[in-house]
């Protein structure tokens, strides 16, 4: 019998890292494994290559791609845990990739459907693991989708499908073979892929642990729960309507989600500046005017914040409540929810000039990014106040103001860096420049607004995050860090929310 000739039989499965022209074939598979679902683009496959080409994989059979699947390396503490898939890829583009990182994240994973049964999918997640092990990686995060869920969504909530999967009592594709892979639940996001209808766009975080991982003699730590918050020093200018007003507004607020900020913060009173085509020279009668537009600020500043995904602080209006006018600070949330806080200390120029009256309560608010305070103006100059609100939780106090001089902004500025100092805390102030000829004790305005830290190593010198110039019409956008905040509050140099004399004294708030 002659020899028999083996290599006709071979077929060739190889596992590797994907090349630059491997690109083409992988948008094409993209397409056959999830049709519907919005597709790689060639800049992001490329990204990935250039920035982290050891953990994009691909096998191919024969010469064909059949399968591939993409990953970074990111500290997964610095991330929300109801971050979505553009939150952990920056949008696809994995330009957040860190080296350093102590976790190793997959984003997407490929089997050509004409070739599944023939274990491509694990042996990517066994590239995976082992990547893992070779950079010594705590562990493997996945945000999985459930395409199954769609099916039993109307008799079933996503974690109770999550859990009849789980006991086996059903089957979803991606999910089972996650855990036949070693990896288990941690919680369930939503709103993780918008296109991904079959999931309903929810997503269930996986981790699969390195039992191999050598913790690293020096942790690198970078900023782990980042507010990036665009302080905006308002130019107060004649204008002819409330419509001249809004633009200008949505001007500072488009700039603020431009550069993709939690906060926008606007200045003290500056809705005076629709005192300039009022025509009410009489101060008192004129702040009664201004507070008839208080329904159009509301619904003009809760339409910007949902529309421009940023929470606003909207500087402060002048609001008429049972025959009294009121300086009124307020919150505008990026859910459409909206709060309040009454400005508490009225300057003697308020009482003689507009008969202000004060308010009687201070507040901490909730937000989507910890636990803020809004002190307006002469408030913050009151450190009874700012003491309070930070045993309430508050890790950042904002501070609207308007001055007409430098003595008076020094004031506000020179107290607002002494809040943070005391208080261990982030203050931010914001002011309004420029002029109002023809408003009656608006005239003038002096301002340079700033973002500042508490006076220590881990914050920047001087304990300034970022500041205006002086006396123009700008905007200055920083990063503040709760996370260091936290740590700081226990270990600094200096503790003085720890080391205060409780047992001599107190911050005692009166009940009206």
């Amino acid at each position: 019998m002659a020899k028999l000739d083996i290599s006709k039989y071979e077929k060739k499965m190889e596992l590797r890292n994907i090349k630059m022209e491997d690109i083409d074939d992988i948008l094409e598979l993209q397409k056959r494994c999830f049709p519907g679902m919005d597709p790689w683009k060639r800049d992001q496959l490329e990204s990935h290559l250039k920035i982290f080409p050891e953990g994009q994989f691909c096998i191919t059979y024969e010469g064909k791609i059949i399968g591939s699947c993409s990953s970074l390396i990111i500290n997964f503490e610095e991330y929300d845990n109801n971050h979505t898939w553009d939150d952990i890829t920056d949008e696809g583009y994995i330009t957040n990739h860190n080296p350093d990182g102590d976790n190793l994240y997959g984003i997407e994973v490929m089997v050509d459907p004409e070739f599944r049964r023939m274990k491509i999918g694990r042996r990517l997640y066994e590239a995976r693991k082992e990547l893992a092990r070779e950079l010594n990686l705590e562990s493997i995060l996945i945000g999985g989708r459930i395409p199954g869920y769609h099916d039993h969504a109307d008799s079933l909530t996503p974690r109770e499908y999550v859990e009849e999967v789980i006991e086996r009592n059903l089957y979803d594709p991606v999910l089972t073979f996650q855990l036949m892979n070693g990896f288990v639940l941690k919680r369930i996001n939503a709103h993780y892929l918008p296109d991904d209808v079959a999931s309903e766009e929810y997503a269930t975080l996986m981790e699969w642990n390195n039992i191999d991982f050598r913790q690293k003699a020096k942790r690198q730590f970078l900023t782990s729960l980042p507010v990036r918050i665009c302080v905006i020093q308002y130019m107060m200018k004649k204008i002819e309507s409330f419509d001249d007003f809004a633009t200008q507004v949505e001007f500072y607020t488009d700039v603020a989600s431009n550069y993709r900020s939690d906060f926008a913060v606007f200045p003290e009173i500056f809705t005076t500046q629709l005192m300039s085509f009022l025509d009410e020279k009489s101060p008192s009668l004129a702040v009664r005017k201004l507070a008839t537009f208080t329904e159009d600020y509301l619904k003009l500043f809760s339409e910007l914040a949902v529309k421009y995904n940023v929470n606003i602080i909207g500087g402060s209006h002048f609001v008429e409540e049972d025959h009294h006018i009121y300086n009124v600070a307020h919150l505008f949330r990026r859910d459409g929810t909206i709060e309040k806080q009454y400005k508490l200390h009225i300057t003697p120029n308020e009482r003689k000039w507009w008969g202000i009256k004060p308010g009687n309560d201070v507040h901490v608010f909730d937000t989507d990014c910890g636990k803020i305070s809004i002190l307006v103006c002469y408030d913050i100059e009151f450190p009874e106040l700012a003491r309070k609100v930070t045993d309430m939780g508050a890790s950042i106090i904002f501070t609207p103001f308007c001055t007409d001089e430098r003595q008076g902004y020094m004031r506000v500025r020179v107290c607002a860096q002494a809040r943070a100092i005391e208080n261990q805390i982030y203050t931010v102030i914001s002011g309004t420049v420029g002029n109002l000829p023809s408003v009656e004790n608006m005239d003038i305005q002096y301002a340079q607004s700033g973002i500042f830290a508490p006076s220590d190593f881990a914050f920047p010198r001087d304990g300034i995050v970022g500041e205006c110039s002086a006396n123009i019409e700008t905007v200055v956008v920083g990063d503040v860090d709760l996370e260091l905040l936290r740590r700081y509050r226990k270990t600094g140099d200096v503790l003085q929310l720890k080391d205060r004399r409780s047992d001599l004294y107190e911050v005692r708030w009166k009940k009206k």
